[in-house]
């Protein structure tokens, strides 16, 4: 299991490659990357993501872990950035890997709802219309609602 909160950006491929590599044990890996999108209205200039160091980390760690035990997984991988980041950026990634798709489907579809809703970071979104702290969503709390 590999947790990284970074401020610098990283290559979905390499990490994809990395993460995949040599897996004899592994029947399925599933990755995710979310990318940084402008709001449903106004030109998104800069998204300004905060976190406490070593809480997030920790937060975070203990999610994948209870990820790795309740779907039987192999491996799992989280990467996190914040500070600045601009549309088009990468601003996360989930890997999964598992004997069978559907626990490693499963497992990163529950780090995904949890990195959405509970991940202790804050995201600013500066856009043309001004400065506004990223509400949760309804939508959100749904998704997680059904782990």
């Amino acid at each position: 299991m590999q947790v990284r909160v970074q401020q610098e950006n990283f290559d979905f491929g390499d990490e994809c490659a990395r993460f995949a590599a040599a897996r004899e044990d592994t029947g399925a890996v599933v990755t995710f990357c979310g990318i940084v999108r402008a709001p449903a209205a106004g030109v998104l200039h800069r998204m300004e993501i905060e976190h406490y160091p070593g809480m997030t980390e920790r937060a975070i760690a203990q999610i994948a872990q209870t990820a790795l035990t309740r779907w039987n997984l192999t491996d799992c991988l989280v990467i996190h950035r914040y500070g600045t980041l601009l549309p088009g950026e990468r601003i996360m990634m989930v890997a999964t890997a598992s004997r069978h798709r559907a626990d490693a489907f499963a497992a990163a579809d529950f780090l995904m709802d949890y990195l959405k809703s509970r991940a202790p970071f804050w995201k600013k979104e500066i856009t043309d219309q001004g400065a506004d702290w990223v509400a949760a969503k309804d939508a959100d709390e749904e998704a997680l609602a059904r782990w």
